[in-house]
């Protein structure tokens, strides 16, 4: 099989390429897609195949799938990146793709959140297609929590609209090693799977890790919806990517990553890395 992972001088991306490496997959076997292949001069120094792989240029992901079994579509970043999704989906069916895999988000078809609605767009684009597809619906990283983390060892405060909501996170290189899964084996072909890490936690229960992590008293600073995106409007961000970020919240306090049930632990073989663990290795503490 040659597989290609997308976006593949992501954060997941690399994890993913490290993660095929280490299952004895040769370098020979693996397609880095990339948008701008300059920037992957290390991924090629491996022996791994770089190819221009842009989701909003065509023509880029025709060539970029030519001779590729199985795809790994990992969601991108671009405000219209629902248009993006379905164009990477179009080119492997018309490409012949054996399998696509795609990292989707958590609960979409359940919860309406702003995030969650490119995610389902891009999977009922994928479920149009015909395509033998795995559909991993990743809970949130504990990477994502560094940068409050860090600004919690000046202020001593975390601060969020999710209310009592629970979080089921896990590291990046723990959903990696189930791409990683889904592309080699065929144990997940045709599954959509809601993948978190074993333990939900609440921002109680963030600002301990915090305070551990840290040295010092961290509290969680409950806030409203609006008094949160009308903080970040304050902070620099224009008004609608601070409804979008403040709406991420109101989703978690609705329910959206509480979900656990062991499926990602399965799946990888082991327990998935605990926040405090994961907040630690990031912070280099």
């Amino acid at each position: 099989m040659t597989l290609l992972v997308s976006a593949a001088t992501g954060h997941l991306g690399r994890h993913v390429v490290d993660a095929l490496l280490e299952r004895g997959v040769p370098a020979t076997d693996i397609v880095a897609g990339v948008r701008t292949p300059a920037k992957a001069d290390d991924i090629a120094a491996r022996g791994i195949r770089v190819v221009e792989f842009d989701y909003s240029r065509p023509e880029t992901l025709a060539a970029g799938l030519e001779g590729v079994t199985r795809v790994l579509l990992i969601s991108g970043t671009d405000p219209d990146r629902a248009t993006g999704h379905r164009n990477v989906v179009d080119a492997a069916r018309a490409a012949g793709v054996e399998r696509l895999v795609y990292t989707s988000a958590p609960r979409v078809d359940e919860i309406e959140y702003a995030l969650g609605a490119d995610h389902l767009a891009t999977e009922r684009a994928i479920a149009a297609s015909g395509l033998d597809a795995t559909i991993l619906r990743n809970n949130w990283y504990n990477e994502n929590y560094l940068d409050a983390v860090s600004r919690a060892a000046d202020s001593g405060v975390i601060v969020a609209a999710v209310g009592t909501g629970r979080v089921a996170s896990a590291n990046r290189r723990d959903y990696a090693e189930a791409a990683a899964v889904a592309l080699t084996t065929d144990d997940l072909a045709g599954q959509t799977l809601e993948l978190g890490g074993d333990v939900t936690w609440t921002y109680d229960e963030l600002a301990a890790a915090a305070a551990e992590v840290l040295g010092r008293d961290v509290a969680y600073q409950p806030v409203s919806v609006e008094q949160l995106a009308a903080g970040l409007q304050e902070a620099g961000l224009d008004a609608g990517t601070a409804a979008f970020v403040a709406g991420i919240d109101d989703a978690i306090a609705r329910g959206v990553l509480s979900q656990t049930d062991g499926t990602l632990a399965r799946v990888i073989g082991h327990p998935t890395t605990p926040l405090v663990e994961g907040l630690r290795a990031g912070l280099g503490r």
